[in-house]
């Protein structure tokens, strides 16, 4: 359901931007504007400014810059919606439901109060476990004997649920309120309806979403009883197959860091955030999903599985393969690290220290190999059987892979493997049996459509002589086609022929009405612009680098993207119709409409090719400006001994780019 921009509009002018921003980073006033520390990569020194008579954000350091919606998508992890419901809760507006029945909003208010009257319930038992660990000297012994401090126990809410039945009744005075059940706190008893607490001395371990709300809590027990974990049960707030314990906590450490650390508890988390690994996250006592991946690739490209180097372990790994295979990008990295059995990621860096354990995290084994393992296990790739068998396991993993390089590759391996021709593979798995090789783009089987159509005894297609029916040639034999390159002229042939048959293609005339050719773009800026004005969703493909160097053009051109960039902030990606009408009274307004006006302009097709049609313009323009820098470079080498490594870094940069655009040419 589309939200009117009017309504998006309106919201952006009750909302105060400091104010957002001001929740999640400490803001300090700085002339016009207000200055932090950088929530979005690591920094010392406060290079991140919030405009309050602009209402944006920008950060000189890293280039993230947008409005109250856009920080809350990039900051918090919200999809579009999810930012503009909570904007519009928090100053009392409701979105627009035009296309919702009466009574389906009513349910959907209804349900928003549930929720909001849950995590009040829930705040207020974490505050009382809280309490209760400052008063409980066994449970605060049983955390400094994990190695935990009192500030990382704060940071994660740590609290104490004590024994007895009914302590939460001391809490709440309507202990008999149905919030206390339908969020999971107390249990009643089907028999008798008798009602009492869930957590019952355990160490509480506050869930929290990715905006700070309380939706749930997982104990430990002090002892070795059993259950050692119990969580809460699934409510209207929680979901266990979507939510990841200390993801909120370790929103700023997944990008200084670089990656996300996937481990199997709340105390590994813990622990390891005490050990100096901040960027831990666990499930919730379930197997990684591809939501769980879905919801760790909002914060980080890159995300490492630790699990126990044993039999469940690996079990444990292949389930979260299985989630994040669809999620695989070529610009995304996925890893599973395998601890020997004896140990669990806290035990092994008190036993061998932090730089081992990151370099076990280094050393991590590539989704690639690990989907390549999982396919051979307990196949005997000496036989024709066990390599059937393994292309057999191996054939679902690899077609749910993101189409790109890495599939590309990982088919070459498989084949290999297999003993087949890659081209032999492709073709079985990918639906096409009849031919060793799949057609290439663009590339037909059949006659091409703007052929004429021959009528003769061989039915439409085909060439009526003494060869037989349906033949291709005078000489072939039966069955066969005619081939390209296999027809040399002769009386009978079309050689000259005023509608062109040429090089075994037909060749038809253009109508008269026909708006000529695509032309192409003037300048590769043009090209970019107009493929991301048809297409703008391409712009969560680029990464910071082609941001910076497309709005750093010179004017029109880096205005337009960097209003384009705003505008996909503000309102998501929208076809060029709406576009058309946001642009009106902008400096480059005459561009955009000069390059979207024509026949040259419509750029239809698969939403992939497009975007790897703009890869290789932006790589192009990439090279030019490294090409620029490199000459900055040389020229600086004089006073500035640094400029030499600058330059052969530039080199081997601009190198790499040129020789990726050859291998796709070749492609």
């Amino acid at each position: 359901m589309t939200i009117p921009q009017s309504f998006i509009q309106e919201l952006l002018a009750r909302t105060d931007v400091v104010d957002i921003v001001g929740r999640y980073v400490p803001l300090k006033k700085a002339g016009a504007n207000f200055m932090g520390l950088c929530p979005f990569h690591g920094e010392k020194s406060p290079s991140f400014s919030v405009s309050p008579s602009k209402q944006f954000f920008h950060c000189f350091g890293c280039g993230k810059n947008g409005n109250a919606i856009g920080f809350l998508m990039e900051h918090a992890g919200m999809g579009f919606r999810e930012a503009v419901e909570d904007l519009a809760q928090q100053y009392g507006l409701q979105v627009p439901d035009d296309d919702v029945s009466p009574h389906d909003k009513a349910r959907a208010a209804e349900q928003r109060q549930k929720q909001l009257s849950l995590s009040e319930v829930l705040e207020k038992a974490g505050d009382a476990y809280r309490k209760q660990l400052k008063v409980s000297p066994r449970a605060v012994n049983y955390l400094k004997g994990r190695g935990l401090s009192g500030e990382v126990a704060k940071r994660f809410g740590l609290g104490y649920a004590p024994e007895g039945w009914r302590s939460l009744a001391s809490v709440f005075a309507e202990y008999d309120s149905p919030l206390l059940a339908e969020c999971g706190l107390v249990i009643v008893s089907d028999e008798d309806g008798r009602r009492y607490d869930r957590f019952r001395d355990r160490i509480m371990f506050p869930i929290r979403n990715v905006k700070g709300e309380c939706i749930g809590f997982g104990g430990r027990v002090l002892g070795d009883e059993k259950p050692k974990y119990l969580n809460s049960p699934e409510t209207p707030v929680f979901s266990k197959g979507r939510e990841l314990y200390g993801l909120y906590e370790a929103r700023t450490a997944l990008r200084e860091q670089g990656y996300a650390l996937v481990t199997e508890g709340y105390m590994d988390v813990v622990a390891l955030a005490q050990l100096g690994f901040p960027n831990a996250v666990a499930t919730l006592g379930t197997a990684c999903t591809a939501d769980h991946v879905h919801k760790l690739f909002r914060f980080t490209d890159s995300v490492v599985f630790s699990f126990d180097g044993d039999a469940a372990g690996r079990r444990a790994a292949r389930k979260a393969l299985d989630g994040a295979i669809p999620y695989a990008t070529d610009t995304r990295s996925v890893k599973f690290l395998f601890l020997p059995a004896e140990h669990d990621p806290d035990s092994f860096i008190r036993e061998y220290g932090p730089d081992a354990f990151s370099r076990h995290v280094g050393d991590a084994l590539p989704l690639s190999r690990f989907l390549i393992e999982a396919a051979r296990e307990q196949c005997d790739l000496g036989t024709a059987e066990g390599r059937a068998h393994m292309a057999a396991n191996a054939r679902p993993l690899w077609s749910a892979l993101p189409e790109g390089v890495l599939k590309r590759q990982l088919l070459g391996e498989l084949a290999e493997l297999t003993q087949l021709p890659t081209a032999d593979l492709a073709a079985l798995w990918q639906g096409n049996p009849d031919t060793g090789a799949p057609p290439r783009q663009g590339q037909r089987h059949a006659a091409s459509d703007d052929a004429p159509h021959w009528h003769g005894d061989g039915g439409q297609g085909a060439w009526p002589d003494a060869g037989g029916a349906g033949s291709g040639h005078p000489s072939a034999g039966p069955g066969k086609r005619f081939e390209k390159g296999s027809f040399k002229g002769g009386k009978d042939g079309f050689k000259g022929s005023r509608d062109g048959w040429k090089g075994g293609k037909w060749n038809a005339k253009p109508e008269e009405n026909d708006d000529g050719p695509r032309t192409p773009p003037v300048t590769r800026p043009d090209h970019a612009a107009r493929l991301l004005l048809s297409h703008m969703s391409a712009l969560e493909s680029l990464s910071h680098d082609d941001h910076d160097m497309l709005c750093q053009l010179p004017a029109p051109h880096g205005a337009l993207f960097v209003w384009l960039e705003s505008q996909f902030h503000e309102h998501g990606a929208v076809p060029w119709a709406v576009l058309r009408e946001s642009l009106r009274g902008q400096a480059f307004e005459a561009l955009a409409v000069k390059l979207m006006t024509g026949s040259h302009a419509q750029t239809e097709g698969e939403i992939k090719e497009l975007r790897a049609e703009l890869r290789g313009v932006l790589n192009r323009m990439l090279v030019e400006q490294l090409k620029l820098q490199e000459k900055q470079a040389i020229e600086a080498v004089r006073h500035d001994p640094a400029a030499l490594e600058r330059y052969r870094a530039l080199f081997k940069r601009r190198t790499e780019l040129e020789l990726n655009l050859q291998r796709v040419a070749i492609q």
